[in-house]
Order: C-alpha cells, then structure tokens, then sequence
C-alpha cells in the first residue's frame, strides 16, 4: 500500500507543470519565511511589549509614592490630602488599579473596593508578580507601599496596550498573507520566464525530431539558458550540415559509381553486340575503369573506417624527415613522369608519436594533389620543428586555390575543377582522407594559396614527448573500456 501510494504521488508530481512548480516552490519559501518572521517577531516583541508595559505601570507606581510620600510630609497624617496622587493614578488608564497600604500594611485606599453579599472586598491580585510596587518615604523613612495593577492581566497590558498588541498581530498576519500573495505572483511570473526559453528548446526540438532541421531556438544572451539555446542551435545547424552531407554525398557516390559502371557496361554490351571486338584495347578500356572502381571503393572504406575509428592506429615515435623521405623517394619518377620537379626540404630530428603508414600516406596524397593540380613547375615538400607541432608541408606552383574554395576543400568528392580531375583519375576523397587521418592524430591541416599563383597544404601534428604518449594511451584506454561497456 505505501509503494502504491507513493507511485501515484510520484505519477501526481510528473503531471504538474515546471511553472505550478516553480510557483508553488515561492509561495512556500515566502510562507517558510513569514512563519520563522512571525515567531522570532511573536516572540521578541512579546518580551518588548511586556517589559515595556511593566515599565510604564512600574512608572506609575514610583511617582504616585513619591507624590504620596511628599504630601505626607507637609500635612504629617493621611488624612489631610495626602492620599489624593493614589487618586489621580486611577485614573490614568481605565483598568489600572491602585492600592496604598501603610507601614503596618493596612488598607488606606483601595479603588477596587466592592460590596459582594453586604461585605466590603478588594479586588487586588493575590500574585505579587501582578502587582507593581513603589515605597512611600517621608523624610528618609518608610511609612507606606503604593500598589498599581491591571485588572485581568499577569502582564500589566491595559487594555489599550492589548488591543495594539492584537492589532501588530493582525497587520504581521495580514503581511505574511500580501508577502505570499506576491510571491505567487512573482513566482510565476518568474516560471513563466524561465520556461519560456526551455518552451522553445522543446519546439524546436520536436521539429528536428519530426524532420524539420531548420528548426533554431534563436536564444541569445549570456545566462545559461540561452547558451543551451545557443549550443542547441549550434547542434542543430551542425546536424542540418551533416544531413545534407549525407544527402551529397549519397549523390556524388552514386555519380561517382555511375561513371566507370557505365563505361564498362557500355563497352561490354559494345563487344556482346558485336559493335566492337574484344581486342586488347577494349579490354584495357574495361580494366582502367574496373581499376578505377576498385581505387574508389576502396578510398570510401577506408574513410568510413576512419571515421568510424574501427582502424587502429598503430602509434609509435617516428623520424618526420626520414619517414617523408622514403614518400619522395616513391614518387620522385611518378613526378619527373608528369613534367614537374620535386623538391624536399627537410628539418633534422623532428619526432612525432603517430602511426607512420597513415602520416605516409596522408602526405602522400597532398603530393598526388599537388601534382594533379600543376600543370608544369614545381612541387616542394617541407618539414619543420616548432614549438609545439612538428609540420609537413606540400607546396606546388599550379592553378592555386581560392578562400572560398579553401573552405570546401576537405569535403567529400569536391573538386576544384571536376572534368579535368575527373580525366586525371581524381576521386575527389584523398584530402577528406588527409583530414581525417591528422584529426585522429589531434592535430590539423591548413591550406593557403591564390588562384593561378599556387597553393600550400601543411600538416600539423604534436611533437613527441613523454607526457603527450601517456595522454595518449590514457585516452585510448578510455575509449576501450567504453566501447568495451557497449
């Protein structure tokens, strides 16, 4: 019965709105708030009011004896006047008593005297804490005590006294009630506010989710709602880019595949009809676009693989120079082949920690593009030590490069100049490849250059030291054991 009763408490709570909530959250802290406010005032101003009173009546008492003692002492009995100050003090106040007692302690006046059943009482407190007292002295000597209360109260409160007491009580009440009554409403106002903002999150949320990828939250500011809207919005547009990425490249993948497939099946059907003979060219003809299937294919998996990080790394610490050379010294004829030089110009003892197949062949396929984009002149590849980064760099004297064209460069089957790739082989994912392969190796690649002067791809990788191969490691074993967990 508890567990039943406390999941419908939970099912209740899950229904009620973050504004009832945050509401209700105000209004309770305003009536915590009024209630502690109520009891420390209650308390204090009791203490404060008591004792102020006590002093007042205290008061009474003091100047009535001094008043009695004086007259005493001129008229020598208490019979002459001498009793008349008593008089006046009751007075004052309406509900104040007064009683003036002698040296002996009788009666010699006494305002709450009546009659009850033919006898004479008083009606004087028997609780001497109720009762304020005052000496009488008359040159030097005691001769009378003054007596002073408040009929029907311990405290001494009069009734004035008690009806301003009743009404501090009702104005604190009546306060907490208004201070309640604006924390409703400034508490909903606030929840109104906040959820608001987090409102347009869900939207446009909900939107992406039902397929509408330009949905944005257009939150701006510098509280954190609005950079969750921000990041939200930077997710959403990074999402946006990546579908028509997709959608791009889903296309260029099947042109790309269309073109070499078509020529085979042109050619074969060619020679099935008798329209050409299978002779030796035919069949290169096939073979070349076969070949150049194949080298497509296997480029696309090679990035998914990277991608996807289901390609390990094999890293250890290599020599930068020594690893490009043996790169220059592999295509030095591909390049002399194509009418260009190759020039290398390498910094001794750079060393970085990085799988040295994949940096062979990221640079590898900068020199491939270099060449491919160069007409006649010269191709140079650099290595440089600096602080930080030890960097590879591919220079070339070809038709150059644009700023616009340099921020597409590393996408997925982009070309600078389609049909005359296209005719060289260029399959337009070498420089996806080269990214992707420094990205795993967190460092980057740059790209400078001007149309028809030439253009310079330079890697950046981290230096080698002790501390980067232990961060390393670490990260990878992090990433193990999470894909370990999965």
């Amino acid at each position: 019965m508890h567990d039943e009763r406390a999941v419908k408490n939970r099912k209740l709570l899950s229904n009620v709105t973050y504004t009832a909530k945050v509401t209700v959250a105000f209004v309770l802290v305003a009536a915590m708030t009024a209630v502690v406010a109520f009891g420390v005032l209650s308390f204090v101003w009791q203490q404060h009011f008591q004792t102020y009173t006590r002093e007042n009546i205290q008061r009474i008492a003091d100047t009535t004896a001094t008043a009695i003692g004086t007259k005493y002492a001129n008229a020598g009995d208490w019979y002459s006047g001498a009793l008349s100050p008593a008089s006046s003090a009751s007075e004052l106040s309406e509900g104040v008593g007064v009683q003036v007692l002698d040296a002996g302690g009788s009666v010699l006046y006494d305002d709450s005297r009546t009659t009850d059943s033919g006898s004479q009482i008083s009606l004087a407190p028997q609780n001497a804490s109720s009762i304020a007292t005052a000496s009488i002295e008359s040159n030097g000597e005691k001769v009378g005590t003054v007596r002073v209360w408040v009929y029907g109260s311990s405290t001494l409160l009069t009734q004035a006294d008690q009806e301003f007491r009743n009404n501090s009580y009702q104005a604190m009440i009546f306060s907490s009630l208004l201070a309640m009554v604006i924390a409703l409403i400034l508490g909903f106002s606030f929840a109104r506010g906040l959820v608001q903002p987090i409102n347009r999150i869900s939207r446009a949320a909900k939107r992406i989710g039902d397929g509408d990828l330009s949905a944005r939250t257009e939150l701006h500011g510098d509280d954190e709602i609005a950079q969750l809207g921000e990041t939200f919005d930077a997710m959403a547009e990074s999402v946006e880019k990546d579908r028509q990425l997709e959608r791009r490249l889903t296309t260029d993948v099947a042109h790309e595949l269309r073109t070499p497939l078509m020529a085979i099946q042109s050619t074969v059907e060619a020679m099935v009809d008798g329209v050409f003979e299978p002779d030796q060219e035919r069949l290169e003809t096939v073979n070349s676009e076969v070949q150049r299937l194949s080298r497509l294919v296997d480029a696309i998996l090679k990035l998914s693989r990277l991608e996807n990080r289901s390609t390990r790394l094999h890293m250890q610490v290599v020599n930068v120079g020594e690893l490009i050379q043996s790169i220059i010294s592999t295509h030095e004829a591909f390049v002399h082949d194509q009418g260009l030089e190759l020039v290398y110009r390498p910094q001794e003892d750079v060393y970085i920690y990085a799988d040295p197949d994949m940096i062979r062949q990221a640079t590898a396929n900068l020199i491939s593009n270099a060449v491919r984009y160069t007409p006649e002149g010269t191709v140079t590849v650099t290595v440089k030590k600096g602080n930080e980064m030890a960097s590879i760099a591919v220079s070339d004297t070809g038709i150059g490069i644009s700023d616009e064209e340099a921020k597409m460069v590393f996408s997925r089957f982009w070309r600078a100049d389609a049909g005359r790739n296209r005719a060289q082989g260029g399959l337009g994912v070498g420089l996806s490849l080269v990214k992707e392969i420094v990205d795993q190796h967190d460092g980057f690649v740059r790209v400078e250059g001007a149309k028809d002067v030439g253009s310079t791809f330079t890697i950046f990788i981290p230096l080698f030291s002790e501390e980067r191969v232990r961060a390393r490691q670490q990260k990878e074993q992090k990433a193990n054991e999470r894909t370990l967990k999965r």
